[in-house]
């Protein structure tokens, strides 16, 4: 089954991240898979996407990161 691009009006993908990280902190790959999670597998967000929304968010001062340790002990930066 061949992935159909979808063209989401601009900003949905900043709530959608901001929607996720109100729940709790997370790192880019579960915020990625939470999307993908709650809209049943319809959206997927690739990482071109979500590192550029995430860095824009956080230059806006809507999020902050910082350095932590993912669930498999890794470093990992946090948001």
């Amino acid at each position: 089954m061949a992935h159909e691009r979808i063209d989401l009006p601009q900003g949905t993908l900043d709530l959608l991240i901001l929607k996720t990280l109100a729940l709790e902190p997370q790192h880019g790959w579960a915020i990625s898979e939470r999307i993908q999670q709650i809209s049943s597998n319809v959206l997927q967000v690739q990482q071109g996407s979500l590192y550029p929304a995430l860095h824009r968010l956080e230059r806006r001062g809507w999020i902050k990161a910082h350095w932590g340790v993912s669930d498999n002990s890794r470093p990992c930066q946090v948001l």
